[in-house]
């Protein structure tokens, strides 16, 4: 008999980040408060939709979370939130106005008309 080795090939991230995400991480974790090991990207019920984008400092590593590795730092994904995120493409947008992540989100059904939640 002989034993099969199989070799697991790496799953994609849940996540694609843009080369402007991964700057403005590196950004962030430059001015980061002490302790922070990373910046976590969550879905928290809120808005008119639903659900909503929030991305903060992180602490520590939770098991269930998925995890980035950038050239700025490390970018969490939360495990409960990964669900409605896969596929989901994140950017850093700049212009006169405003400035803030967008997230491309093919799960998404519905927004609010002010863009800050969404519903899936």
């Amino acid at each position: 008999m002989s034993v099969e080795t199989r070799v697991r090939r790496p799953t994609p991230a849940a996540v694609t980040l843009t080369p402007a995400a991964e700057q403005r991480i590196a950004d962030l974790m430059e001015q980061a408060p002490e302790g922070a090991i990373g910046v976590k990207l969550s879905t928290p019920r809120r808005g008119c939709s639903g659900l909503a984008y929030s991305v903060d400092y992180v602490n520590e590593a939770v098991p269930f979370d998925e995890r980035i590795e950038t050239p700025g730092g490390t970018f969490f994904i939360d495990g409960g939130s990964v669900l409605y995120l896969i596929g989901s493409t994140m950017d850093w947008r700049e212009d006169d106005f405003a400035a803030g992540f967008v997230f491309e989100n093919p799960n998404a059904k519905g927004a609010c008309g002010c863009g800050e939640s969404f519903t899936v």
